[in-house]
């Protein structure tokens, strides 16, 4: 699709983009292939607000690393107001589930 010229950062409603999907999926090598093809990537919207914010709520630390080194904000507002919260949110409702399972 990016060789036909595909906008990488089209929006659409829940991941807002192509790169806060495959950053909540812990995608590597398309997260990798998005950013080479220009993806923004602080773009804001979609449900978790951001690409850092989405593999921060879905605890992928190498994930939320490499965004982190190829520019993403950390402090920047989205669904959460930080990719911090998204984290803690993350991690309080494993904890949920988790003491669901019991």
């Amino acid at each position: 699709m990016l060789k036909a010229g595909a906008d990488v950062n089209a929006q659409s409603e829940f991941y807002d983009n192509a790169l806060q999907a495959a950053a909540y999926k812990d995608n590597e090598t398309t997260v990798k292939l998005l950013l080479k093809a220009g993806a923004d990537v602080n773009s804001q919207g979609g449900y978790y607000g951001n690409a850092l914010q989405a593999a921060a709520r879905q605890d992928h630390k190498a994930m939320f690393e490499f965004l982190l080194q190829n520019g993403a904000v950390i402090t920047q507002d989205g669904d959460f107001d930080s990719a911090w919260d998204a984290a803690i949110y993350g991690v309080k409702e494993a904890q949920e589930r988790w003491e669901q399972d019991l």
